[in-house]
């Protein structure tokens, strides 16, 4: 028996769930909803190691770095599904923000047993993308102990990048390899060991937070709003639309026909309403302002 494995708190039977099979379907769903609630104050006392994974971030990508995750199972499809998301949501180039799986992207859809264990593939993978002394990795596991992720993040540290950790267990085998370890502990899953329901669930708002601050200390929103979004479907062009309406108050038929004039672009439409100034104008005044429009718009009062 692995001892590191077994005095794993993701590992351990849960108490409060332990007659889970004789529950009514309520009763079940109920034990789930519970347990889900320790989810939000376990990650509160990670705060500042996120504000400070954050910080890194926004430093690394300002100056010209990548982000990248690593990791294996539910971990690694998360971290794939928050990449994923920050070109629609923030207008990235997918360059930006990477994610990669154990396994390759079958392991998105289908079970790969034993790439987790692959240390051999973690350092492959630091080595084919091309990590550098620019870049910040954050590996995912956990249980903090999957040798394909933490051979990616030695390797990737190696190279000179930043590295950060996500698990759900103290003491983690994270801890002596990274810059930063985020490592909210959830408790013992409802079902021993099934660490796509608590742990999973700390990930995913984890790397919401990781990926939105850094973006909003990017420049990529105005208020709380994405003006940077990509407005390549029909609700993303409704969305856009009335963006530039509350922001600028105007009413839709001019936020369209701005929208237009901008190739698209809800971030320029409002640059151009709030100040006058024309399409290239207004990119030119963003260009120089790197993107953030706020204090584009403030540099021309």
């Amino acid at each position: 028996m692995n001892d590191y494995l077994a005095g794993l708190t993701t590992e351990a039977v849960n108490p409060d769930t332990l007659m889970i099979d004789e529950c009514t379907t309520e009763q079940m769903v109920q034990l789930m909803n519970q347990q889900d609630a320790l989810v939000p104050a376990a990650i509160a006392k990670e705060i500042p190691q996120i504000a400070r994974a954050v910080d890194i971030l926004h430093q690394r990508l300002s100056n010209g770095g990548r982000m990248f995750y690593v990791g294996a199972g539910t971990s690694g499809r998360l971290g794939v599904l928050d990449a994923s998301e920050c070109p629609p949501t923030f207008g990235t180039d997918p360059s930006l923000v990477q994610g990669f799986i154990a396994g390759g992207d079958i392991a998105l859809r289908n079970a790969v047993e034993g790439c987790e264990d692959d240390a051999d593939e973690g350092i492959a993978l630091i080595e084919s993308i091309g990590v550098t002394n620019q870049d910040v990795v954050i590996g995912i596991s956990a249980s903090g102990s999957a040798s394909y992720v933490i051979a990616a993040l030695a390797k990737a540290k190696e190279r000179g990048a930043a590295t950060i950790g996500v698990c759900n267990n103290k003491g983690s085998k994270f801890e002596p390899i990274v810059d930063v370890c985020i490592s909210p502990v959830v408790g013992a899953e409802v079902i021993s060991g099934s660490t796509r329901l608590k742990a999973g669930t700390a990930q995913k708002l984890v790397l919401n937070m990781l990926t939105t601050c850094t973006m909003v200390k990017l420049g990529k929103t105005y208020n709380n709003l994405m003006v940077d979004l990509k407005a390549s479907n029909v609700k993303l062009i409704d969305r856009s639309i009335r963006i530039i309406m509350s922001t600028t108050d105007v009413d839709a038929s001019t936020a369209a026909a701005t929208l237009e004039r901008a190739s698209m672009n809800c971030k320029l439409a409002i640059m151009m309403l709030k100040t006058g100034l024309d399409a290239k104008e207004a990119e030119q005044a963003l260009y120089v302002n790197s993107g953030r429009l706020k204090q584009a718009i403030a540099s021309l009062a």
